[in-house]
């Protein structure tokens, strides 16, 4: 065998070990956190969806240990419906295999310009980048809790690709090629299809003409997406926010026409109660909210009191993701929306605070664009990086922190709080990289730090 050919078969060999390595090391990561979480929102939600199946109400159910009543949309019990069918164990395995994949996905999405701006190989980096966020403490209640929320974040992650592929068409298809090559380029797709439905696929992928889909079904399952279908309306996003409203209204409907009991039960009383799975005032809950009735001692916050901050805060990251936005840095004006529905909903545990993450990623590139940029940058902006990226550090670490410890101090709110107020954009992040022309970029209303 040939010296080239050896070589290319030995790292071939090698890769292969380590793909295999790292799934043993993830299944040993999962058997470890169903140990430590052992299932128990799963455990509610299974059994009050087998009772629903059966001719019982979905919200009937109490658990007999501490009388907790399952807490999920109708639309979200319909789509873990099939899980029902197998033992808890079975079920929650299925439900963390799924997870971990719109892990990689969302990390995909996230990181994957990071590494092309830095000159790194895109596969490599970005599965360190899942296996970090594995290692946190949101992603370990999210897959030892049996929470769908990683399904969620991917379902808003796969609406960032669509609304990058949408800028991309628009600017380099159907602004640069003449018309003739332009539909050729439209066109081009897998022959086994039918030509029309070829095309029509093709067109709808490289226009990205399905942005909102998917914060339509992420809203119809959780009512945190909402908050981007909101963003979407205020970046003037108007295509992909119809999209997204006409796909919540969709599924809500059908949901309506399967199980109308449940559906207005679910909208009249129980989403509104919230502490239905847990007091508001329970140590989990590291919303403003939670924080609030902590500090007063009440079991839950003074209302005007939470509704004057929350209001602040939903205003500085709405206004401070849409600067992100008309920047150019879509992962972070999501990341801000996220982050502010995290912290002004009204209970947010440690697994719906996974927006968290991708702070982290977003403060670690723009202190290494500041602290690469070498003596092209003034002093002052090269310490701004480094600050970035202690913060980065900081935050990661608080994640990886027991939850006894850092719940304790209600350092995932106080996190959230201060990053929706100071996380930076990344001017021109090739997430985005068409410039948008005759956009001119806006200051910020609230005037905080962007990236270099």
């Amino acid at each position: 065998m040939p010296a080239k050919r050896r070589g290319a078969h030995n790292a071939a060999r090698v890769r292969s070990g380590l793909v295999v390595l790292g799934a043993l090391l993830t299944l040993a990561v999962i058997t470890l956190y169903f140990q430590r979480y052992a299932l128990s929102t799963l455990a509610v939600e299974h059994a009050a969806i087998r009772g629903w199946l059966d001719g019982a109400d979905l919200y009937a159910y109490r658990s007999p240990g501490n009388q907790a009543g399952a807490a999920l949309p109708p639309a979200l019990a319909m789509l873990l419906a099939p899980l029902t069918l197998l033992p808890l164990r079975a079920a929650g395995w299925l439900l963390a295999v799924a997870g971990v994949a719109a892990l990689l996905l969302t990390t995909l999405v996230v990181a994957g310009p990071v590494a092309r701006r830095h000159g790194r190989r895109r596969t490599p980096f970005v599965l360190a980048a899942a296996a970090l966020a594995l290692l946190s403490e949101p992603v370990r209640a999210t897959i030892g809790l049996g929470r769908p929320e990683l399904l969620i974040l991917a379902l808003l992650a796969a609406d960032l690709i669509a609304l990058r592929r949408a800028d991309r068409a628009r600017h380099r298809i159907l602004a640069d090629l003449p018309g003739p090559r332009r539909r050729s380029a439209l066109d081009r797709g897998p022959h086994w299809f039918p030509d029309r439905f070829r095309r029509r696929l093709r067109r709808s992928w490289i226009t990205g003409s399905w942005a909102g889909v998917g914060s339509g079904l992420a809203a119809a399952l959780c009512a945190v997406p909402l908050l981007f279908i909101v963003f979407l309306l205020l970046t003037k996003q108007r295509r992909a926010a119809v999209t997204a409203l006409f796909t919540a209204a969709v599924v809500t409907l059908a949901t309506l026409a399967v199980a109308p009991d449940e559906t207005l039960s679910w909208y009249g009383t129980v989403m509104w109660e919230l502490d239905r799975p847990a007091p508001v005032s329970a140590p989990d809950n590291q919303s403003l909210a939670g924080v609030m009735a902590r500090l007063y001692g009440f079991p839950a916050p003074p209302v005007l009191v939470w509704f004057a901050f929350g209001m602040l805060l939903l205003a500085v990251g709405l206004i401070r993701a849409r600067s992100a936005h008309t920047d150019g840095d879509e992962v972070a004006a999501f990341t801000l929306v996220g982050l502010t529905g995290a912290i002004t909903g009204p209970v947010s545990t440690s697994a719906e605070t996974l927006w968290l993450l991708p702070a982290v990623l977003v403060l670690a590139d723009t202190g290494m664009r500041r602290r690469l940029g070498g003596g092209r940058l003034p002093r002052t902006t090269r310490l701004t990086g480094i600050a970035f990226l202690a913060g980065a550090l900081l935050v990661y670490l608080s994640l990886l922190a027991p939850p006894s410890w850092s719940l304790t101090w209600n350092i995932p709110a106080f996190a959230l709080i201060l990053l929706v107020n100071t996380l930076p954009w990344r001017h021109g992040a090739p997430s985005l990289p068409i410039p948008r022309p005759g956009r001119a970029s806006r200051p910020a209303a609230i005037p905080l730090p962007r990236g270099g």
